[in-house]
């Protein structure tokens, strides 16, 4: 049989895990690309990262159980401790020798040395057992001969086994690891998770127990992404609203405070320097000059802090392009990339003085000033996320596109933003409006897209089509007019 190895702690985690085996939901692709280099007769060393909580640690696990427990070998599991101002790189190995410890169910030993460590992992590993380092860069970052000490041990045992890679703090993965010239053409597969899908978000909260109509399902959603664990927080005989307030307002609601923890553990000191820029980028897509001009302090180190955040996940960078000569702009904008972060900025963040008062339990979060408009800002973020689907549901074959994503008219005395623009090779234009209104969608409607159509300016001979995303029903003067080439209830997805 196969073996996996945990201190008391982790023992109690995994078992957990195992329980809910039966219930692991999607990462179907990460899934099979991990199972095609385990099976590899190559080096097989993986880096898996992604931002915290988006299920990096579950979907190892579950491939590792059930690919050790086939071929009847070992996963063993290391974590580096969380960071602290007293934390050593003795700390950290003191750490991996319990671990260690735990695995081998004999007394720690005292390493003095990484790479004294690595070898007595080495010793007790066989051929085909899954190695995971998880949060490597807690568990390296305060001894620079960490990285060429376990690469001088991988070279040593990469005929051997599976070794992977996982962190949440990417930077510091793609700094050392990615890009370094220790592991320079060494990494086997790289994955960066991404949040769940629309559907198997919904999925996840179905197993979860959550029952609700289509709108509270999708107001859930825009306010927690297809982040895994914000989902697995939600139960059975919960409401969309009931959910939102205990999670994010709270006295110690888990989204209340979740965003500064996180926040802090991947830039430590420099957090406040970081939140400042994203505070600028969530009041909507910024260029680097207007950031430049607000946060005069970080005009030095702009470019790499905003390079820094699109690769910790929070923000995105979308290139525009012209539809002329169909290459990119010079200007380049910024904007977030999650519905979390964003509510957390705009909506939570503001209100956290009145959670002391548990204002909350008594007032309805819907009462909020400006909290419906909020919500239907949401959801573009959420649909952006997912834009496969909507290009999937607008008909459009992916090698037709040209480019795509939110669009921005500068330049001009009408400006013009239009929340998903698509260009195909037929210079055909596709205007997508993103409406969540649990009312129906009246006439108004073609009215304000055909506004944005009028002020978008673009060369002769192209089409411009409307496309309308939405969660209510229409109106029959809507739907008989024919104005829209696809309305697309979202509650499909």
């Amino acid at each position: 049989m196969s073996s996996v190895y945990f201190t008391r702690h982790q023992h109690s985690k995994y078992l957990h895990l195992l329980n809910r085996v039966s219930k692991f939901v999607g990462r179907t692709h990460e899934l099979n690309q991990l199972q095609d280099c385990y099976n590899s007769p190559s080096p097989r060393l993986v880096v898996i990262k992604g931002r915290r909580r988006i299920g990096k640690s579950r979907l190892i696990y579950f491939f590792a159980t059930r690919s050790t427990h086939t071929t009847g070998n070992t996963f063993w599991y290391f974590s580096g401790l969380a960071p602290d101002s007293k934390m050593t790189s003795q700390t950290q190995r003191d750490h991996f020798s319990r671990q260690l410890a735990a695995h081998l169910n004999q007394p720690a030993c005292y390493f003095t040395d990484w790479f004294d460590a690595f070898c007595y992992l080495g010793q007790h590993s066989r051929p085909g057992d899954i190695i995971l380092f998880d949060e490597i860069s807690w568990m390296g970052d305060k001894d620079p001969s960490f990285i060429p000490k376990l690469k001088a041990w991988w070279d040593q045992h990469f005929h051997r086994i599976m070794l992977i890679f996982c962190g949440s703090v990417s930077t510091w993965i793609e700094k050392n690891i990615l890009n370094s010239t220790a592991f320079f053409g060494r990494v086997s597969l790289t994955l960066t998770l991404g949040a769940l899908s629309i559907a198997e978000s919904n999925d996840l909260l179905r197993t979860r127990g959550f029952q609700a109509s289509d709108y509270d399902t999708y107001k859930l959603l825009c306010v927690l992404g297809g982040i895994p664990w914000y989902l697995e927080q939600i139960g059975p005989g919960q409401t969309a609203d009931y959910s939102i307030t205990r999670l994010c307002f709270s006295k110690d609601g888990l989204l209340a405070t979740e965003f500064d923890r996180m926040f802090h553990d991947l830039f430590n000191s420099k957090h406040q320097q970081y939140k400042a820029l994203l505070h600028r980028v969530s009041n909507g897509m910024t260029s680097l000059a207007t950031l430049r001009d607000s946060v005069p302090d970080a005009t030095r180190t702009l470019s790499t802090r905003m390079d820094h955040l699109i690769t910790a996940g929070f923000v995105q960078k979308q290139v525009l392009w012209s539809f002329k000569t169909q290459k990119p702009l010079k200007q380049t904008l910024y904007r977030l990339s999650e519905p979390y972060t964003r509510f957390y900025l705009k909506v939570i963040e503001p209100n956290r003085h009145k959670l002391n008062t548990d204002l909350f339990k008594t007032k309805q979060i819907t009462s909020l000033p400006g909290y419906d408009a909020h919500i239907g800002l949401q959801l573009e973020y959420l649909l952006l996320q997912n834009e496969a689907q909507l290009i999937q549901a607008i008909g459009i074959h992916p090698a037709d596109i040209i480019a795509s994503g939110p669009f921005r008219q500068t330049g001009t005395k009408a400006g013009c933003q239009i929340d998903f623009l698509i260009q195909t090779t037929t210079r055909t234009l596709f205007i997508c409006e993103f409406k969540f209104k649990q009312h129906e969608l009246d006439s108004l409607i073609i009215a304000q897209v055909q506004k944005k159509i009028n002020s978008l300016k673009v060369p002769r001979g192209f089409a411009k089509i409307p496309v309308l995303f939405h969660i209510s029903d229409v109106t029959a003067a809507v739907a008989t007019q024919h104005y829209f080439y696809r309305i697309i209830n979202i509650a499909d997805f």
